[in-house]
């Protein structure tokens, strides 16, 4: 054999050294082939033969000394790393990691090869680097797993249709696309109408003797009028049914039936409609029906909208003529025509921002100090929406067709606009009784404490009244403010209903009682994921007007939730 090769050999196999002797060439036993070994990566059992460059023979041979034969009882590197259990190999690596002894100590104390050690150390390694740096792929990492089952389809029905606002179409699609599951759409419409006869039990069995102030409302779907009933604190929605009509005996029905279940307002707040206005007075007599103040402004808001327009159209026009007839003078023709024309044009201008600022000015003492929570009391405000009708009024010769329509509809809805004003007095003067008060302190704290934080004169008057009450000012305060939460100006609620209902109603050319109960049951039972209003929070509307917790609503509808826990 070449030197070359026999330095090979010496570089590829293990070299044992062994005190007073000559490097030994370790060579693996013939006897002992076993693949398990290799498989397992440790050692075979070897024979120690004693090597030297003098032992080569000329021709390439060579003769091999044997070694020393292995101790009695010694055990082989092989046996000593399978025999490690999977705690020893943990502590074996640890040790290694730690650094406190070297490996080839290591490998001498426990009859290992370091290459074992090696491979334990990485293993470990491994392990540190999943706990500390997880790996997330995307697309393959399981989140969780599952169950698919047939109540569990019904609810992913009820969610993406209550929910997401999905059509049955696109139930169908969904479940076909996403989850490779072919389901018709006869089977979707079973399942709503299952849960629609639950939902309407539900519906039936809520007392709605708690609703303090209730708001109604109409709206259209496909040209039929739909009927809306809304509780201003809770938004309990108490009533939702499709009618052929609008009228008295329609709306006398339903506030009948709602009056079975417990609904007794102290009032009824809405918008100028005469039929639900006449189908309470039937069902209902002598119940208080405030107006809606937020109908009353919008009234207004067109107007000076358009007056100001108006207006601006009017300077254009002014600018316009002036223009031209300073291009006649320079091109040295007649502007007698011109000049007429821009008198007039002067003359409108001036009448038209004129009426502008007037309209403008009445709206916003209509808004500020008539409508507005704070203000004067009832006799006062009646005066003052007097004055602002008649100057209107005094005004509709100039611009009929957009101011007769609004002086009409304030003058027949005065009173009921500034009902909540008479309420607001009768509360005033009970809350001063036992303040034992004059009501003139007790309201003037109420529109103090109105005022909005950043109001430079809040404060100052605020002051003013501490001083004046002394012990008296925190509690008598704190009855403001809550009388203050307390009062009812606007049936916002119910317009709220609408706009969520409309998402409902445009998937759907023919809507069904059966439909408009499912709909109302998950409105009422739907918990608030956030809210303007801190206290309504992760409840729902039924949970707010009864004062009590239920079931999540598909737990009400007699399923199971998935939990992954």
């Amino acid at each position: 054999m070449e030197e070359t090769d026999v330095d090979t050999y010496l570089n590829t196999f293990a070299v044992c050294p062994q005190p007073g002797t000559i490097p030994a060439f370790c060579f693996e036993d013939p006897s002992d082939r076993n693949p398990g070994n290799r498989d397992q990566q440790v050692c075979p059992q070897f024979v120690t033969v004693p090597l030297s460059r003098d032992a080569f023979a000329s021709d390439g041979g060579w003769s091999a000394v044997p070694a020393p034969n292995r101790p009695q009882g010694a055990t082989s590197v092989s046996s000593a790393a399978k025999a490690m259990g999977p705690e020893q190999r943990k502590e074996l690596a640890l040790d290694a990691l730690a650094g406190t002894k070297t490996v080839s100590a290591l490998a001498r104390e426990r009859d290992i090869s370091r290459k074992f050690i090696s491979q334990q150390v990485e293993k470990a390694k491994e392990g540190l680097d999943n706990a500390f740096f997880p790996q997330e792929s995307s697309g393959e990492r399981v989140l969780f797993y599952l169950p698919v089952t047939k109540p569990w389809l019904e609810q992913f029905v009820l969610g993406a249709t209550l929910i997401c606002h999905s059509s049955i179409r696109g139930v169908v699609e969904l479940l076909d696309s996403v989850f490779d599951y072919p389901y018709s759409a006869g089977t979707v419409h079973n399942v709503l109408h299952q849960a629609m006869e639950r939902a309407r039990q539900y519906n039936n069995q809520q007392d709605l003797s708690r609703i303090r102030i209730g708001a109604n409302d109409e709206i259209f779907q496909a040209g039929h009028p739909v009927l809306v009933g809304a509780d201003i604190d809770s938004t309990y929605c108490y009533l939702l049914s499709q009618e052929e009509h609008r009228d008295a005996q329609t709306w006398g029905i339903r506030l009948l039936e709602a009056m079975d279940r417990g609904f007794a307002p102290e009032a009824v707040i809405g918008d100028a409609g005469t039929g639900w206005r006449a189908g309470q007075a039937l069902a209902m007599p002598g119940l208080p029906c405030r107006g809606d103040v937020f109908h009353a402004l919008q009234l207004l808001h067109p107007l000076v909208t358009y007056l100001e327009n108006r207006a601006f159209a009017a300077i254009e026009a002014r600018d316009k003529l002036e223009r031209q007839k300073a291009r006649f003078q320079r091109r040295g023709q007649r502007t007698n025509r011109v000049t007429s024309h821009l008198n007039s044009a002067i003359r409108a201008e001036a009448e038209a921002i004129t009426l502008a600022d007037n309209a403008a000015i009445l709206a916003d003492w209509m808004r500020r100090d008539i409508l507005s929570l704070t203000g004067p009391d009832y006799a006062t405000r009646c005066g003052l929406f007097d004055f602002v009708v008649s100057e209107l009024k005094s005004r509709e010769q100039l611009c009929p067709h957009r101011i007769g329509p609004v002086v009409r509809a304030l003058t027949n809805q005065r009173d009921d606009l500034l009902a909540f004003v008479a309420q607001l007095d009768r509360d005033l003067v009970e809350l001063a009784g036992q303040s034992q008060l004059p009501v003139g302190t007790v309201r003037s704290l109420f529109n103090t404490l109105a005022l909005d934080d950043d109001n430079p004169t809040r404060w100052s008057r605020e002051s003013a009244l501490r001083q004046q009450l002394g012990s008296r000012f925190f509690p008598l305060s704190v009855a403001v403010v809550e009388l203050a939460g307390e009062t009812i100006r606007a049936s916002s609620v119910i317009e709220n209903l609408n706009s969520r209902l409309r998402a409902y109603f445009f998937l759907r050319r023919h809507l069904g009682p059966d439909y408009l109960a499912l709909l109302q049951f998950f409105l009422n039972h739907r918990r608030f994921v956030r809210s303007e209003r801190p206290e309504r929070v992760g409840k729902s509307p039924a949970e707010l007007l009864a004062g009590e917790a239920h079931p999540h609503w598909l737990e009400m509808l007699g399923y199971t939730r998935f939990s992954r826990s």
